[in-house]
């Protein structure tokens, strides 16, 4: 990429979001995110996709502003009406982050594919990075995981009426009030978990920190219906590409099943945070920050592999 002073962060430490200065002195902060539906129902589908597309404002730092649709849709051969119910969905989920969506663009596609261009702005004094995390901090993950699981078995209507309710409500729940309670602290290093999984955006934070995160598989939190959706072979193409991807770079305790493996390893959308953070501050976050959140390890000094699963 050519050197613009202006950009202060890119793509090349793969953090979430790119940040630039204006002539002003105003910092931005943008970012972009799309895909297919995860789940039946258009409206939740919008708004989980607006969900999704904000987090990455909220995992850096960042305050939303404004927004614009990125839309695919077979205008052809799907009713109107199931796109208005993807929009109202990013609209209504727009209007909950407090900020406008001003425009966007449209395709005719095969196959729906929803998302946002999120614009924000932040103070460039306490942009938080995939890439400070120091050893002694303690890894914090603020929502369940096995969406993509879920997502599999709601394909193959395989999933009860209340676990595909449980996780729309993960899915669609913004990051915003995580990160607002965070803003109250000072952590070294925080992303959030979404194509990758959460080994793959750990990988990402140990690599670029140069620590080794030992997890607790024991715990992690999985949405209801994951475990039995993963046993009957559930397994959708992108946790096993992740699994494929982070094996070499990871260490899984011997008593782990090659199952558990996989379950670590799932793909997720709009997923929660995952906060490198110092004991005391940590304590001080969960307590006022309870929703589902919990301490799943410990950054330690850099080893042979970046990540240990005990």
């Amino acid at each position: 990429m050519p050197n613009h002073k202006t950009v202060k962060i890119g793509f090349e430490t793969s953090d979430d979001s790119a940040v630039v200065d204006l002539k002003d002195g105003t910092t931005i902060i943008q970012t972009v995110d799309f895909f297919t539906p995860v789940v039946d129902d258009p409206y939740y589908f919008g708004q989980i996709a607006a969900a999704n597309a904000l987090s990455d404002i909220y995992a850096m730092g960042g305050d939303p502003l404004f927004a614009l649709n990125i839309v695919g849709f077979p205008i052809n051969d799907l009713p109107k009406s199931i796109l208005t119910k993807i929009l109202q969905g990013g609209i209504d989920k727009a209007a909950e982050a407090g900020i406008p969506i001003v425009g966007g663009h449209s395709v005719d596609d095969k196959e729906p594919k929803y998302g946002m261009a999120v614009t924000g702005e932040i103070d460039k004094q306490k942009i938080w990075k995939n890439s400070e995390a120091s050893s002694g901090d303690l890894i914090i993950l603020t929502k369940a995981l096995g969406t993509g699981i879920i997502a599999s078995g709601i394909k193959k209507e395989l999933v009860s009426k209340k676990n595909i309710e449980i996780a729309i409500a993960s899915m669609s729940k913004l990051n915003k009030n995580a990160a607002n309670i965070l803003k109250q602290f000072n952590p070294s290093a925080v992303t959030d978990i979404s194509g990758f999984g959460l080994l793959g955006h750990l990988k990402e934070v140990c690599e670029n920190s140069n620590v080794t995160a030992e997890v607790e598989f024991s715990k992690l939190k999985f949405l209801p219906g994951v475990y039995s959706l993963a046993n009957s072979g559930i397994i959708p193409g992108g946790t096993q590409r992740n699994y494929d991807y982070v094996k070499e770079f990871c260490e899984f305790n011997p008593t782990l099943s090659p199952l558990d493996h996989l379950l670590a390893s799932d793909a997720q959308t709009s997923g929660g945070l995952l906060i490198a953070l110092n004991e005391a501050e940590t304590k001080k976050f969960l307590h006022a920050y309870r929703e589902d959140s919990s301490i799943i390890g410990v950054m330690k000094p850099r080893s042979k592999k970046l990540i240990n699963i005990v």
